[in-house]
This record gives structure tokens, sequence and C-alpha cells, in this order.
């Protein structure tokens, strides 16, 4: 797989260009601004985009969502529950705060359990609601990427509209730290470091440890 790590946008979102080595088939998880950048790292490897993947709806992970489109075609992907949730004109609304573009209406909408294939990688979607009602993890053996769920030491926020501490806590415990030890963690925000592991984070994390 190949996996390309951007820290892009005026919220510093860990994008990710990922792409089969095989085909050159490639998708971009959450495009959170800087798309001259992102676009860069895809015509660096020579990838074909099929999906804009946001693992959850706030602004500062799918406000590069229409330029990122425009410039590749790709479908715009999101679970159900956020495309529905943060279509909403209160949610709207609220959000607009952080000034940051809408994404257009999305593609195709996802649930927990679905396969994105991409070239011949196998994207698993988790539903692991808390942080968004639709917020999601995408596993393909051995690499997960958390998105706001799970950072390195830490866990999304559950405070804002949509958000709730205790589903967050469960969509970790019951979906995450189930995963391999040897799962590589890719978060939405490097604010504890850029990638870890299940089990380090089983081990040191306290929202994940029960160390709080």
């Amino acid at each position: 797989m190949i996996i390309k790590q951007l820290v892009v946008g005026s919220m510093s979102v860990c994008c990710y260009v990922i792409g089969c080595s095989e085909t050159k088939i490639g998708a971009v998880i959450d495009p959170g601004g800087s798309e001259d950048k992102i676009m860069a790292a895809v015509r660096q490897e020579g990838l074909q985009i099929k999906y804009i993947i946001n693992t959850h709806g706030h602004p500062d992970h799918v406000c590069g969502n229409g330029p990122l489109k425009e410039a590749t075609g790709a479908a715009i992907v999101m679970h159900k529950a956020d495309a529905d949730f943060f279509g909403q004109a209160d949610t709207k609304q609220y959000f607009s705060m952080l000034g940051l573009p809408e994404s257009p209406p999305v593609d195709k909408m996802v649930q927990g359990g679905d396969i994105l294939s991409v070239g011949r990688l196998k994207l698993k979607v988790i539903h692991t609601p808390g942080h968004t009602p639709g917020g999601i993890c995408l596993y393909d053996s051995p690499h997960l990427f958390s998105g706001d769920t799970l950072f390195v030491g830490g866990v999304g926020r559950s405070d804002f509209p949509g958000g709730s501490a205790d589903l967050l806590q469960r969509s970790i415990q019951e979906c995450l730290l189930s995963l391999p030890e040897d799962t590589v963690v890719w978060p939405g925000h490097g604010y504890g470091g850029d990638s870890s592991t299940i089990g380090a984070e089983k081990r040191s994390n306290p929202f994940c440890c029960g160390n709080l």
C-alpha cells in the first residue's frame, strides 16, 4: 500500500493519499485544505483517485472535498449518519463559525462493514460514533486510518453537536482495541504523534488503558 501522510489546512489535519502499488488506483482521506499539496502528492505517486473519503463530517476534514473532486472527478464518500447530520441547517449554521468551505453533496454513503475497493486494496469501514454520529475508521491490515476517533495518546472530542463521550469510548473499546496489536494507527491529527499501534495505545493511552 502507498501511504503519504500530509498535514494540511488551517487546523493541521492529517490527510492521507493512499494507493494500490500495482494498479495505481488511489484515494484521498480527509482533505482538510492545502489542495495543491495534496495534488502534488497524487501526481508524484502517479495515482488515479477513485474516492475522496471523509472519516467524519467536521469542516476541517471536508473543506477540500470540492477542489479535490473538481481536480480528480473522484466520488466523495461519507457515512450516511454524518451525511445526514452535517446536511442539517442548524448543524451547518453552528459549524459555519470555522469559516471553512462546505463539502459538495456526498456521492457514496457507507455504513459499518462496507468495503471500499481501491485497486487491490480493500478498506473496511468501521463505524465509530462518538466524535460525530457517523464517524468511521478505515482498516486494511495492518493499517488503520482512525480519523478523530483515536489519536496517539488521546481521543477525539465529544463536546461538539452530535458527539457522545459514552459512544466514543464504546467505539474505541469494542471496535478498535480488538484489532491486532501490530495494527498501525494513522490519526486524523498528529497531536501526540504521527502514528502509533493498537498495542502501544492499549498500554499507554489513558483513554484506552483505564489510567485516567
